[in-house]
């Protein structure tokens, strides 16, 4: 009988990373001259996997913004999982935007993903598994092939592949 081969697509962020690179951003804001007397704040809740960020007006929230994006990029955290949120009007006719932090692939994501591998007529199976896809073969070259059709489209949010055996 032949062994049988796997490897599980994941998405997740790392919140030490994220933690680390808001701390990076505010400090940098509270240095930096055009936020000089002005409110800007950035705001992270782990429990709720959420960064709200909080500034005078849009422009100074989209700065506000491009800041902690450097800071995040920097640290390999994907920010094509975090999901931005309306600008609302806060206390203090300040701005307010919630960034939601994408943990997991979301199922919609999950079924793409598993249609995109059926459709490539590669001889893998494909099973969602919660907030992951397991991906299996009897070919570890299947697979390496499948890795490379997964990182070529994109499906919304950033894939890590891990668990290779």
């Amino acid at each position: 009988m032949a062994a049988t081969y796997s490897f599980d697509v994941t998405s997740n962020i790392e919140m030490p990373e994220v933690d680390n690179a808001v701390n990076q951003a505010r400090k940098e804001i509270g240095q930096r001259f055009d936020f000089k007397g002005s409110i800007a704040a950035i705001d992270l809740d782990q429990k709720a996997s959420t960064l709200t960020l909080t500034a005078e007006d849009n422009f100074k929230l989209e700065s506000v913004w491009d800041v902690l994006q450097t800071r995040l990029i920097k640290r390999n955290v994907p920010v094509k999982n975090m999901k931005r949120g309306d600008i609302e009007p806060a206390a203090g006719s300040t701005v307010r935007q919630v960034i939601t932090l994408q943990q997991g692939i979301p199922i919609e994501a999950a079924k793409d993903i598993v249609k995109h591998l059926k459709d490539l007529k590669k001889k893998v199976q494909a099973a969602i598994q919660a907030d992951q896809v397991r991906v299996s073969s009897a070919s570890k070259d299947e697979l390496q092939g499948a890795m490379q059709a997964l990182r070529a489209k994109d499906f919304g949010v950033a894939l890590q592949f891990g668990n290779y055996r």
